[in-house]
Order: structure tokens, then sequence, then C-alpha cells
């Protein structure tokens, strides 16, 4: 899977709410997928799906612990993840900066 790929199988894997959810419990360390699965109202089934779409995107690894499927995050795959949208920060700040500008005058002309 060339860097391209990568990247795009990562922003699909974080489009989810509960992927996104699962790769913050990540990184505070492994969890079973049991333990992944509890907070979230569905079946055990539904989150090892979302599970396996993580593990496809590289997001995560599983290993087998004993009767045990730990998952762990992957932290290179984020890195690129990070370095991809920090070369379009400089676009964004500005944006904001001009769109904080304008609320700001907008404002005043209220008054």
């Amino acid at each position: 899977m060339n860097e391209d790929d990568q990247l795009d199988a990562a922003f699909s894997a974080l489009a989810h709410p509960a992927r996104r959810a699962i790769l913050a419990r990540l990184a505070q360390g492994t969890a079973s997928v049991k333990a992944l699965a509890q907070p979230f109202e569905m079946s055990l089934p539904a989150v090892s799906k979302h599970i396996r779409v993580l593990e496809s995107a590289g997001l995560i690894t599983r290993e087998r612990d004993a009767q045990f499927r730990l998952c762990r995050l992957e932290t290179k795959p984020i890195q690129k993840i990070s370095s991809w949208t920090e070369q379009y920060r400089h676009i964004w700040d500005a944006r904001f900066d001009m769109m904080d500008t304008l609320l700001t005058d907008m404002k005043e002309s209220d008054q």
C-alpha cells in the first residue's frame, strides 16, 4: 500500500466517531476487544468490525494473549496524518484569522 493509499485508509477509518473513540481509548494503553466494546451501545461483532477497519488502515494492531485479543495503537500512521495536516495549518490559521476579523467587524457594526 503506497503512502496516499495509507492516508486514504486512515482518514476513512477516522470518519466514524466510534473508531475515533476506540483510538482515544487505545492512546491510554493496550486493551482487549471486550474492554473496547464496553462503553458502546452496540454488539461485540459491530465493535469488532470497527476494530478490523482500524487494523486494515494500520492504525492499530491486534495480538493474542492467552484467551484475550489485545489491541494496540500504532503511532506511525497517526504521525503521517499529523504531518500531512500540518502542511495546511498556515491556510487554516489565515482563514480563521480572516473569519475572526469579519465577526469582530460585524459585532462592532451592530453596536
